[in-house]
């Protein structure tokens, strides 16, 4: 049979053959050509199988892809008992410390200048912006962040906005560490919570619910009044709206992209050889995320500060963020797939899954005809 050929890219992300799902001895070729009325009794396969190549390729941008085990042999496994030994019991003690170090002196900071500088608000936000900046340091300095950060420094301007794609909630910290964003970000709970609600909202921070719909709403129109300060900090928004394991990108929202301003996109990329950054929030507390950054060896990525851009003439705001998604995903070797973040957190109606299945395995069956 004919190779098949698909028009939508929703069939790229590692298409598999067609054939595999079939049953063998359920297709047969008349004269070397396949109709319609040949395919109607292996329908409900055929739905099947779009609905497990869908399920698939969507959740498989939401698991961590273990590396390669390096330690197989009795060469190599003392070795790597060795390197236990010395993240556990030697990095990381040394590792709390350099935090709990970094606290203090934090803290010892941080109290008197937000207490007794409310009437200086303008030398009292400076600081708090050096301060923020600072125990996001101490905190990379924790997993021996090794960053290295390409293009100009983001610079305080109004009119701006800045987008990243998401792999973890360090994402946040390693940009923060170069510059004091205001980010909008899901409310967590617990003493993530108590920081963004203190400490955090110092430098202009939005916290939303995904939950609540009034939410976005709020942060819609706070987002609007951000961008027109031009002494607030940089805005950072993360358009994916959840975290990826930093091998593909999903759809980006476009609320970033319809303020009118300028879009200044921000690219990041992991490296995994010696620790997997990916943040999958469903199945690990933040807590315990950091606690595996802090016993591996190091943290290590590139961050790109890539050309500002602007909405063209004619182009509406979702086609200006697969735009920006592009140039995102071609800077940090990402794969883009088609689908919506919230969906992991949300997932369709069955007869919703069923309707689009039914549609998919429809599109095949109009393409087999024509072949």
């Amino acid at each position: 049979m004919s190779k098949l050929k698909s028009s939508s890219s929703e069939l790229d992300l590692d298409r598999p053959n067609i054939e595999d799902y079939l049953p063998s001895g359920s297709i047969q070729e008349p004269h070397g050509k396949l109709c319609l009325r040949d395919l109607l009794d292996i329908s409900p396969t055929l739905t099947e199988a779009a609905g497990a190549i869908v399920d698939d390729s969507f959740t498989r941008c939401f698991k961590s892809i273990p590396p390669e085990p390096w330690n197989w042999n009795i060469y190599l496994f003392p070795l790597w008992c060795m390197g236990v030994l010395v993240r556990y019991l030697v990095l990381f003690p040394l590792r709390v410390i350099v935090l709990t170090v970094g606290w203090i002196i934090f803290l010892s900071c941080y109290i008197p200048v937000h207490f007794l500088l409310k009437g200086h608000d303008k030398l009292r936000k400076k600081l708090e912006r050096c301060l923020v900046e600072l125990i996001c340091s101490f905190f990379v300095a924790s997993w021996t962040g090794v960053v290295k950060y390409h293009g100009p420094r983001p610079s305080i301007r109004p009119k701006q906005v800045f987008v990243a794609n998401h792999t973890s909630m360090i994402d946040f910290i390693i940009l923060e560490q170069m510059t004091a964003f205001a980010v909008i970000m899901q409310k967590h709970p617990g003493w993530v919570g108590l920081l963004q609600s203190t400490i955090l909202e110092s430098v202009g921070s939005i916290w939303f619910n995904r939950s609540e719909a009034k939410d976005r709403e709020i942060v819609a129109r706070r987002l609007r009044e951000h961008i027109e300060g031009a002494d607030n900090n940089p805005l950072l928004i993360f358009p994916e709206g959840t975290c990826v394991n930093n091998h593909y990108t999903v759809m980006f929202k476009k609320g970033a992209f319809e303020l009118g301003c300028t879009v200044c996109p921000v690219a990041i990329k992991y490296n995994k050889v010696f620790v997997d950054a990916f943040w999958n929030s469903r199945k690990q507390s933040f807590t315990m995320h950091l606690l595996q950054l802090m016993t591996s060896w190091a943290v290590v990525c590139d961050v790109w500060y890539l050309e500002p851009q602007n909405l063209k003439p004619g182009e509406t705001p979702i086609e200006f963020a697969e735009r920006v998604r592009d140039i995102i995903s071609v800077r940090a070797g990402l794969k883009k797939v088609p689908w919506d973040g919230y969906l992991k957190y949300s997932r369709p109606s069955p007869k919703h899954r069923e309707r689009k299945q039914q549609g998919f395995a429809e599109s095949v069956l109009r393409h087999l005809e024509e072949i």
